[in-house]
């Protein structure tokens, strides 16, 4: 651990992001089978709305839930599926007050018009609180529900993506910040010259325009991506404001802190405009000892038939019929592969360089799915999240608590105020919006052309 706390920003000191990453009654896919879980609660609205109050208790920045477009692994072996992330948050929104609120949305398999509208609604609700997670759906299944025999080529995906991002800037955009005037007297709403059409066409979509919500809150939604292949990286350069991402060392860490921030420039942003967040599943205990015995625990209950489904999945080759004690048959080049890619070489490299057989690298992925998994005592999960801070390899820190709602709690409760009373974690929200607590700009409405 580094002992140098006086990391700046600007001259100022400097203090790290958390973000709660929710998912079901936890990262872990054993977690549903442990006591301390709850499984039938993944649908049970009164869950989040506890996960919510102690993420909140914590004066964490933001919670935030994945999602795709199909229903992932095997349902025989795990607690999967839920609640389609907006309208979840949308409910949360009423029972929360500061913490930021982020969804993961296709730009694969929706439309730009949708999606603006509902993370305007979303901003609106929850007195600008809203995050978007760009994602660009990297399965085959999500392709093969939206009519498609063969996932959209990696690239194209991407090339979507941009110009999606680019109209919901501009329905977002479509609304001046004062185009509300209220004028009862004379019967004027809003001012006709600010709320304007946007007439875009490009290659993938033709959209007129204005949005039919008004300007929100934060103006826009946090900009969350969370690819880390070249496309990925080129993407979050050009658009992202914080980073969710995946790296198993502290070398790791550092190559893709100071890579994505290297492509910062060719945009025109300076380093300070994008949030590095990398994911960490931590398993607590008042003891190391007893942390890895939770661990254990934990991998005891996996269901190797539901792990190696899941590896297929991530590695886009079939290992199910493979001997658990083998290695990991020969593989492609990532260039090869059309569906995450990032995660492919992460798992592929895993494998690689610590010689782990299936069996081994399936209880490696059980609890992040190739996110870092640290088991430690409080103290040392904190020296953990301290080191990658002050070393550059993070901005702030994706929690994926193995089970839920104790893991929370416990980070919360006890590795929340460790990180306080070392100057590097809030005290208290100082800021009303999401934006506020990233130290992030509200962004102003961009002229646009004609009036309606």
């Amino acid at each position: 651990m580094t002992t140098d706390r006086t990391v700046t920003r600007g001259g100022a000191r400097r203090t790290f992001h958390l973000n709660a990453f929710l998912m079901g009654v936890g990262h872990h896919d054993a977690a549903w089978r442990h006591p301390r879980t709850r499984p039938e609660r993944i649908t049970d609205l009164a869950h989040f709305q506890e996960l919510a109050r102690i993420a909140e208790r914590g004066r964490l920045d933001s919670l935030f839930l994945a999602d795709g477009l199909t229903l992932p692994g095997n349902a025989r072996h795990n607690a999967l599926g839920g609640f389609e992330p907006v309208t979840l948050l949308s409910a949360l929104a009423a029972t929360t007050e500061h913490i930021g609120l982020i969804a993961t949305v296709s730009t694969t398999f929706n439309e730009p018009y949708h999606v603006a509208r509902e993370f305007a609604s979303l901003d609106h609700l929850s007195r600008g609180r809203a995050g978007w997670n760009i994602v660009t759906s990297g399965n085959i299944d999500e392709a093969r529900n939206f009519g498609l025999d063969e996932h959209v080529a990696h690239h194209r995906r991407y090339a979507r993506a941009h110009e999606f991002l680019e109209v919901a800037v501009k329905l977002w955009d479509s609304w001046q910040d004062d185009a509300v005037v209220l004028d009862r007297e004379r019967g004027v709403y809003a001012d006709g010259g600010k709320v304007r059409a946007i007439e875009h066409q490009g290659e993938h979509f033709r959209v007129a325009g204005p949005l039919n919500v008004q300007r929100s809150p934060q103006g826009r939604p946090l900009l969350v991506q969370a690819g880390s292949s070249e496309d990925g990286r080129e993407f979050a350069a050009r658009h992202a404001e914080a980073v969710f991402t995946a790296q198993q060392t502290l070398a790791d860490g550092q190559a893709f802190h100071a890579d994505l921030t290297s492509r910062l420039a060719a945009y025109g942003r300076a380093p300070g405009d994008v949030r590095v967040l990398p994911g960490i599943c931590p398993v607590l205990g008042g003891t190391e000892r007893e942390a890895r015995a939770l661990e254990e625990e934990l991998t005891a209950l996996q269901v190797p038939e539901y792990g190696l489904r899941q590896l297929s999945g991530m590695l886009g080759v079939d290992v199910s019929g493979l001997p658990l004690d083998g290695p990991l048959p020969e593989l492609p080049d990532e260039k090869d592969i059309n569906g995450n890619k990032s995660r492919f070489t992460l798992v592929r490299e895993l494998a690689r360089r610590d010689g782990l057989t299936l069996r081994q690298l399936i209880a490696r992925l059980g609890g992040g799915r190739g996110h870092r998994v640290f088991a430690g005592t409080p103290e040392q999960v904190a020296d953990e999240l301290e080191e990658w801070f002050t070393r550059g390899a993070a901005d702030g820190f994706n929690i994926m608590p193995p089970h839920l709602p104790g893991g929370l709690e416990d980070f919360v409760d006890h590795v929340v105020p460790i990180l306080q009373r070392r100057g590097l974690f809030r005290t208290e929200y100082t800021g009303r919006t999401l934006r506020d607590h990233y130290g992030l700009p509200r962004p102003s409405a961009a002229p646009l052309a004609a009036g309606v």
